[in-house]
């Protein structure tokens, strides 16, 4: 009987929460705008116009070719098409956020977990690692990995998550440590719950909702990133298409081919701004801080 009093509980506090998260016009035009970037990425093959301008294609005919029913975005500086190139570029983008991000959340969140939850010199080795890495500018560190290394996505992805960890660690580090203190956490111990249990069953449940507000956040963040480190000359190579590349090599022949800067940073705008309206409806639903 408890247990189906406990699971109708759950049940209707997920739906109060589903409740007002529908009820935010504006978490549900992040979602979907999220929803139509992921779509785009995935079906870039069949929504793109030239399919075949994705790789090193040379139509010097079409050379800065100006928006028109044919090329709606217009032609870049060799002749591909400026709308194929976004549409790929969403999916270079998204492979980005999701290298990072499936490392950088469960080590991030497994290192704030255990600091949280013990006491003593792990929390201290963790708070203060984590404290170390945290005082290092993730670009200033991203752009000391591309030199070193060949830059390419791989390479986006190993530097940006090398301190993206960190910020997870932090957030869980705060929820954890506060949940670790809760008097059901001691009755759980006094009962012989396992370490693995009350951080697994007890602790990490009372995470998920900040874990999840933070990973859609984040989602913009090394969007952005990724643009910057590929405007720079140090994310993906061409002519893999890249929406920071393509403003990078667009600025070139601005003001007059404004659309080779215009509609791929559009493009960062709608993704970014898509994951930040997201996010800010989730943390809305959830009712919690980050």
């Amino acid at each position: 009987m408890a247990l189906i009093e406990e699971q109708t509980e759950i049940l209707s506090a997920r739906r109060m929460a589903w409740l007002r998260f529908r009820a935010n016009p504006v978490a549900v035009i992040g979602a979907l705008m999220v929803i139509s970037v992921i779509v785009m990425a995935i079906f870039a093959p069949v929504i793109a116009r030239f399919p075949d301008h994705v790789g090193a294609v040379i139509d010097f005919r079409n050379k800065h070719h100006a928006p028109d029913a044919t090329y709606w975005f217009g032609a870049d500086k060799v002749g591909r098409d400026i709308f194929t190139r976004v549409i790929f570029g969403f999916r270079v983008s998204l492979l980005l956020v999701v290298g990072v991000l499936i490392v950088a959340v469960p080590v991030g969140g497994a290192l704030g977990l255990v600091a949280g939850y013990f006491s003593g010199r792990i929390e201290a080795l963790i708070t203060g690692f984590t404290n170390v890495m945290l005082a290092i500018p993730p670009l200033v560190m991203a752009l000391a990995v591309g030199n070193v290394l060949n830059p390419n996505l791989v390479t986006a992805m190993f530097a940006i998550t090398l301190l993206w960890w960190t910020w997870h660690a932090r957030l869980v580090y705060r929820v954890s440590k506060s949940v670790a203190a809760e008097d059901y956490i001691e009755a759980a111990r006094l009962a012989g719950a396992s370490h693995w249990h009350i951080l697994t069953r007890e602790i990490l449940p009372n995470c998920i909702s900040v874990i999840s507000v933070k990973t859609t956040l984040d989602a913009a963040f090394i969007i952005l990133f990724g643009a910057t480190l590929s405007f720079l000359g140090l994310g993906v190579r061409p002519p893999t298409p890249d929406l920071g590349t393509m403003v990078a090599d667009g600025r070139q022949f601005l003001p007059e081919m404004w659309w080779g800067v215009l509609f791929p940073g559009l493009a960062i705008f709608y993704a970014t701004l898509g994951f930040n309206l997201l996010g800010d409806g989730l943390r809305d639903m959830f009712d919690v801080e980050v």
